[in-house]
């Protein structure tokens, strides 16, 4: 077996891929799947470089995957060998084989491709939660989506547009305002030329947006509580510019008595159900037609430094995927 690990903590230049490893073996609870297809998000990015600190090093990376049932351990029901699966939110997916548990797992329908379905797992389910439970939008709603061309942002411009919501997007630049409208962007804001802040209250007359959804982290947040009317609700959920200092809670009944909000998918997909359900909406409309997965780039395993280098760079639109 291969793998690709971070020897320490730092940049990309820490991964390392491991090559005639030991395959691993099914425990009791999980499923060995024999990968076809990995996803690139930016936690691999925190986990690589210490911002999420590991237990232990050299460290795996990689948290989604896709790929067919090798071995099924004691105690699962339900997954049987040979089966398509996809996962996430357990760490060890850049290789060929990862051991995880039932819990994380899903089917993945005939009807929806490998890249598709990696692309459905982490951003799709973000997505789905963000958009449905965190502020659950609604016809009515004005939605400020930052890094709108992105992979996750992509996927939530679209569900955004299907809860009837209007879209503001930020991007950074006219290509990806392309994008971010194609998805169905109502209005777009190129942050490297304009004021996000004030396009955003000029768009919606002085008013404000009802929800910022923010995965960009230290650089835009402030201005991001400014972009909300009053009891509006700020959604940080990621880090990309990298972490948010601390604040006052005042700070938040300054500017209108904001809310403020910092989930994680983990505590979104807890029961079999909840997962399932979230699933199977998101593959539901892909493979309808309704839901369309951007994937910018593929790369072979060893390459996923490069992979890395390039979501770091912001110069990626849609879904990194690294083939094993």
């Amino acid at each position: 077996m291969k793998a690709v690990v971070a020897v320490q903590a730092g940049g990309p230049e820490q991964l390392r891929l491991d090559e005639g490893l030991p395959e691993p073996s099914a425990g009791p609870g999980q499923v060995l799947v024999e990968l076809c297809a990995i996803g690139v998000n930016f936690i691999d990015t925190y986990h690589r470089s210490g911002l999420y600190p590991s237990p232990q090093w050299p460290a795996p990376l990689g948290v989604e995957g896709v790929g067919l049932v090798e071995e099924v351990g004691e105690g699962v029901t339900g997954f049987e060998k040979g089966e398509r699966v996809a996962y996430c939110m357990t760490r060890g997916s850049y290789a060929d084989y990862h051991a995880v548990p039932v819990s994380n797992v899903v089917k993945v329908p005939e009807a929806v491709e490998d890249h598709q379905a990696v692309a459905a797992m982490v951003q799709g389910l973000t997505a789905h939660y963000l958009i449905h439970s965190t502020f659950a939008l609604d016809k009515g709603h004005t939605a400020l989506i930052h890094a709108a061309a992105g992979g996750t942002g992509l996927l939530l411009v679209q569900m955004a547009k299907l809860r009837g919501a209007r879209v503001i997007g930020t991007v950074g630049s006219h290509a990806k305002a392309k994008l971010a409208k194609e998805a169905g962007a109502d209005e777009t804001i190129l942050y490297t030329e304009q004021d996000f802040v004030a396009e955003a209250r000029r768009i919606t007359g002085g008013r404000g947006v009802d929800v910022v959804y923010d995965s960009v982290g230290a650089s835009t947040f402030e201005k991001s509580l400014d972009c909300l009317r009053p009891r509006g609700m700020l959604v940080s959920f990621g880090n990309a510019s990298g972490a948010v200092p601390p604040m006052q809670p005042l700070l938040l009944s300054q500017k209108g008595s904001l809310y403020l909000t910092r989930p994680n998918l983990a505590h979104y997909m807890q029961t079999r159900e909840e997962l399932d359900a979230r699933a199977a909406d998101v593959f539901g409309w892909i493979a309808s037609g309704q839901l369309r997965v951007h994937v910018q780039r593929t790369y072979p395993l060893a390459e996923a430094a490069q992979a890395h280098r390039d979501l770091e760079a912001r110069k990626t639109t849609g879904k990194l995927v690294l083939i094993p």
